[in-house]
């Protein structure tokens, strides 16, 4: 009974791992930076809602400070878009939390990189460490 049961599990993992998942249209660029929070580039993220752009991905990455230890990083090349139009999502000028693609109207957040309108996906994110005092690391 045992030896079915392992049987059973072994051929369903086997079964939906071969299934073919929803690729994200923006590429995962490997790349590994740190960024001093301390210096005078990257002052605003000294405080929680802070928003900045670093170099890196695709199209540069734009980084928010969720929380006094949360950070999050997306990159700033629209999934709707990403062959056609080379122009960077941008910060709306309205809605500090909310991202603008200008060639195809579509928005998204910049709290958590979900689609607001115009789009299917979300924004390709990466990962952050935080040090605790002022080093933030964003890789992939």
């Amino acid at each position: 009974m045992k030896l079915g049961i392992i049987f059973l599990i072994g051929i369903s993992t086997f079964i939906f791992s071969c299934r073919k998942s929803t690729n994200h249209p923006i590429p995962s660029i490997p790349f590994d930076i740190t960024i001093n929070t301390s210096l005078p580039s990257y002052n605003s993220l000294q405080g929680v809602g802070g928003w900045t752009y670093v170099t890196g991905g695709v199209q540069g990455i734009v980084v928010y400070r969720k929380s006094s230890d949360e950070f999050v990083a997306f990159d700033r090349q629209s999934p709707v878009q990403q062959t056609t139009c080379k122009k960077p999502l941008t910060t709306n000028t309205d809605n500090f939390l909310q991202l603008d693609d200008s060639c195809s109207n579509a928005k998204f957040s910049l709290f958590d990189g979900s689609p607001i309108s115009g789009s299917e996906f979300g924004l390709r994110q990466y990962q952050t460490q935080w040090n605790g005092s002022s080093t933030l690391r964003i890789f992939n």
